[in-house]
């Protein structure tokens, strides 16, 4: 009967988890949808923004703006990490932290420095375990966050990059494709390139709008280099929201479908263990009767 007992708790325990992760779906699902309208909302001023500054950019010099202008010789790279605050969502944040590690040791192989800056509870944790130098940590954001953090992380990167702290900066967030697809991107932000302005916009079907800008090109560079600089980390922020909610979403249905198959296999046991029992009374019960009339 102990074994029965035993069993018994196993499976009651494994439907209370069940009853957990069921509950971090519903929860993971429902701020899915708000993350994802966001991204979606934002992906279209994005992509403007792009294309103009794109075209703004293309018949400017590189000398106009310290932000187009490479530096001479690359010493110093700054990875931007971003990674959600908490975990339970698979391999996500693995992902996106391999992915930044792989790129660090790429660029300490060919001699330079690399540093980190950490948006995320799982960047942080995870980069204090290597010898990588942190300068800056951002925890306890990603719950609930606005545009304020990413100008506040591009006043940092913008203003290390012009003093010359970092020749390079690069962004490792985990993109936001489908709920079934996150993949982990690293994204050069600077220095910037007239070409690389205008990436992120598709191309346009139709004759491409001329625009006519006033006042100069230098003095509208000036105002929105930098403001492109936070639009992109805006994006990684929203992208790696979403992207997280979904990972965790998919995670929970797959720990709640695990529990259905282990809480099946459990009541097959205890069957076969509550039958053996029974068995074994009535054999002893037989046997006492034979006994007896022996």
């Amino acid at each position: 009967m102990a074994a029965l007992k035993d069993v018994k708790n196993k499976i009651n325990a494994v439907t209370k988890t069940k009853q957990i992760t069921k509950a971090m779906n519903m929860v993971a699902s429902a701020k899915l949808r708000n993350a994802q309208a966001r991204i979606e909302r934002f992906r279209p001023y994005a992509d403007k923004f792009y294309e103009m500054l794109g075209e703004l950019a293309k018949g400017a010099d590189s000398s106009v703006h310290p932000l187009l202008e490479a530096h001479a010789e690359v010493k110093t790279v700054l990875l931007v990490v971003v990674t959600s605050d908490r975990g339970l969502c698979g391999a996500f944040n693995h992902n996106i932290i391999h992915a930044a590690e792989k790129l660090a040791k790429a660029k300490i192989a060919e001699g330079k420095t690399v540093k980190v800056l950490c948006v995320g509870r799982k960047a942080r944790d995870s980069f204090r375990r290597t010898g990588v130098e942190t300068v800056a940590a951002y925890v306890n954001e990603m719950g609930s966050f606005d545009f304020t953090l990413a100008s506040r992380i591009g006043a940092e990167v913008i203003s290390g990059y012009v003093a010359g702290l970092y020749d390079e900066v690069t962004m490792a967030f985990g993109k936001f494709v489908s709920l079934a697809r996150q993949e982990a991107t690293l994204l050069p932000v600077l220095p910037l390139s007239p070409a690389e302005a205008g990436e992120g916009a598709p191309e346009a079907a139709g004759p491409k709008a001329e625009y006519i800008y006033e006042p100069s090109v230098e003095g509208l560079l000036a105002e929105l280099l930098p403001r492109f600089i936070n639009v992109q980390l805006y994006r990684g922020l929203l992208d790696t929201s979403a992207s997280e909610h979904a990972a965790r979403m998919r995670s929970m249905d797959n720990a709640t479908r695990n529990c259905d198959d282990l809480v099946n296999s459990l009541s097959l046991v205890y069957n076969k263990a509550r039958q053996a029992a029974i068995t074994t009374e009535l054999m002893d019960i037989v046997g006492g009767s034979e006994a007896l009339k022996g």
